[in-house]
């Protein structure tokens, strides 16, 4: 999951934040921050609907993943961010629950995010309602793509292993990133924790640190 969180960030993270900071009025910085929030959530909700709908039955588990993509994640979105971003920012009762995907986790996030970046409530549930076909869509893409199939996107949403993704990614988002209680915690919260806490070239996504006035991969000024 870290893997592809990251993935995301590279492939999509700069253009996907300024279209946030525009339709938005947020920062730029506070949403880079925020996706490697959202994406595990996603895929937190994509591993408890095939838990809830597959069980232990490997086949039942990919083909409701495979339902939700398909239905939900056209890669196509990730051509028109503006106009996706556009119209989805002007929903003015946004359902941060996205149906069934992520339930009241998904309102809790939305409340949790709100009070951690300082954002009114509704623009928090729309980050989540304008980030997740973002998302599903980098997933068809990587599916279709990539060669891995709809078991392979299964088997990397799995591959924490804990069965506890959804909760642990609901209950990070409650520690108040501290990074006491993300070490405790260890795993996936430490990884999150380092994924968010790390500075980025706002032009180009590429990690940076506070040292540096130029990013070294864009050489454009920090």
């Amino acid at each position: 999951m870290a893997d592809f969180i990251e993935e995301f960030l590279k492939n999509y993270g700069v253009q996907v934040s300024e279209q946030l900071s525009s339709n938005l009025n947020i920062d730029q910085n506070t949403a880079l921050k925020i996706l490697p929030l959202v994406t595990p959530l996603i895929l937190g909700g994509l591993k408890r609907q095939a838990e809830e709908h597959g069980g232990t039955n490997k086949k039942a588990r990919s083909d409701r993943v495979n339902h939700i993509l398909n239905k939900y994640g056209s890669p196509v979105v990730l051509d028109h961010l503006n106009s996706e971003f556009q119209k989805r920012s002007q929903e003015s009762q946004p359902d941060p629950r996205l149906g069934g995907l992520l339930g009241n986790s998904g309102i809790e996030a939305a409340d949790t995010m709100s009070k951690q970046f300082g954002l009114d409530k509704t623009t928090a549930m729309k980050l989540i309602v304008m980030l997740a076909p973002v998302i599903l869509g980098a997933l068809s893409k990587k599916k279709s793509k990539g060669g891995v199939g709809s078991r392979g996107i299964t088997a990397l949403i799995d591959q924490d292993g804990d069965d506890q993704i959804f909760d642990d990614v609901a209950g990070f988002l409650m520690n108040q990133f501290t990074q006491s209680q993300s070490q405790k915690k260890g795993g996936l919260l430490g990884s999150l924790l380092g994924t968010i806490m790390q500075p980025r070239c706002r032009n180009c996504g590429y990690e940076v640190t506070s040292e540096m006035d130029y990013c070294p991969k864009c050489g454009k000024k920090l």
